[in-house]
């Protein structure tokens, strides 16, 4: 059996690593699909190839975070192995290796927003973002469109890019309000420098094959053709499974292989997905089997019915409706973003963040200058209720020269009352000021 496309998978189980012994996000999750993949013999199959991952550094991690007080103080090794072998996939595609390549990789990073204070959603580090910008520092700017498909809003994903149109955001997931982290309504379109490229589909609970598939092929499938991204990424959250004890989808292995396949990822990256026997080694299987262009017909859960698991009437109603209520919204993204923030200089965000396992509240602001030459400098000001303080500034990749200079201001003016950081994208530099 050969490959039709040439596939790496990098896989990463994180054995030093857990929350708890007993807590959904542990190495047994990647065990269990690991013995699967050993016993249907993938690794065997001419094109599949095994890859090890690598490790990012602080910088490459300082290139996404502003991480308080440091990077060093807040993540293990394990943390910086799975963002590494993000970064190892992007090499192995961008460097002509392999045409695909999956990151089985953890701890999961898309609920890791630019500010880090702690884990929050079993998260620190955005693992998808560190493989991004450092795959854009060594190969060169890039179009690149996200889509991700687990079952909780990547609210990280989008905060890190909400401001960037180079980086078109999707998300489909359970409704947040009915599920962690509450975010993620169809009206959160993105910054005054991005409106419209971040895209959510908030879908009702029990959405089924049916409901995932017709938001693929009349809304996700339409936005990328006309966007035209360089590079596709899937951050392959499989907590929408039915089996999932978190989530209350009703999605199957057969159903996450199909979308894989229309999809057609460059890059896949592991992020949720908590049904460690009754779903992850199908659902990895399929993915596998569909990125390296194979047939996965025979993956299929033992306890899979059709009929058991079959989408409501009442659910393809709403999920048809979402459908057309997102797409309205991206046809109209420029008349609505003029609206939203035509005459403003400046766009002020006000956010609370909770940090579910560490206990923390974040209370944030953050300034984007409105540019007419780049997306605009960014600025945040964060503290917390364990008494910290910081600032971060971003200049952007493409910033123009007044935005880069206003940004080393605002750094400077910060430094002098608190804990601050600096984000130059446009020349990789990166500077704390304590």
């Amino acid at each position: 059996m050969k490959a039709k496309n040439t596939l790496g998978l990098i896989l990463f189980p994180a054995f030093d690593w857990a929350i708890s012994r007993s807590h959904p996000e542990r190495e047994e999750r990647l065990l269990y699909t690991q013995d699967q993949l050993l016993e249907e013999g993938i690794e065997d199959i001419e094109g599949i190839e095994l890859i090890n991952p690598g490790m990012a550094t602080f910088r490459d991690v300082n290139r996404v975070h502003f991480c308080y007080p440091d990077a060093k103080s807040l993540l293990t090794e394990s943390h910086l192995i799975a963002a590494g072998g993000v970064m190892r996939a992007f090499d192995a595609v961008l460097g002509g290796e392999t045409d695909k390549a999956f990151a089985l990789v953890r701890p999961p990073g898309h609920h890791a927003q630019r500010v880090v204070y702690g884990d929050r959603g079993f998260c620190i580090i955005n693992i998808e973002a560190v493989g991004l910008e450092y795959a854009r520092q060594r190969y060169g700017d890039m179009r690149v469109a996200i889509v991700d498909t687990d079952c909780h809003h990547g609210d990280g994903t989008e905060d890190i890019y909400w401001n960037d149109p180079d980086t078109l955001f999707i998300s489909f997931h359970q409704d947040g309000r009915t599920l962690y982290p509450g975010t993620g309504d169809i009206d959160e379109l993105g910054g005054p420098g991005a409106f419209g490229y971040n895209v959510n589909i908030p879908l009702p609970p029990i959405t089924g094959d049916a409901g995932f598939h017709y938001i693929l092929e009349n809304t996700v499938m339409p936005i990328l053709e006309e966007y035209k991204p360089d590079i596709v990424i899937n951050s392959a959250g499989q907590d929408n499974h039915y089996t999932d004890p978190l989530t209350n989808m009703n999605f199957s292995a057969q159903g996450y292989a199909l979308l894989n396949e229309r999809l057609n990822p460059d890059i896949a990256v592991l992020e949720g997905g908590y049904s460690i026997q009754g779903a992850l080694p199908y659902v990895n299987t399929g993915i596998i089997l569909a990125m390296a262009g194979l047939d996965y017909s025979g993956v299929v859960e033992p306890d899979y019915h059709l009929g058991k698991w079959r989408q409501s009437e009442r659910v393809t109603d709403q999920v048809r409706r979402i459908a057309e209520q997102v797409n309205e919204r991206w046809l109209k993204r420029e008349a609505l973003s003029e609206r939203e923030y035509g005459g403003r200089r400046t766009v002020t965000r006000r956010r609370q963040v909770y940090y579910d396992t560490a206990g923390i509240m974040e209370i944030q602001v953050q300034e984007f200058k409105v540019c007419r030459e780049c997306p605009g400098v960014n600025s945040i000001h964060s503290y917390n209720d364990r008494g910290a303080s910081m600032a971060g500034i971003t200049i952007p990749r493409k910033a123009c020269h007044a935005c880069r200079e206003e940004g080393y201001k605002l750094f400077e003016s910060a430094a002098a009352t608190k804990r601050s950081f600096l984000q130059d994208m446009s020349s990789d530099d990166y500077k704390v000021f304590s």
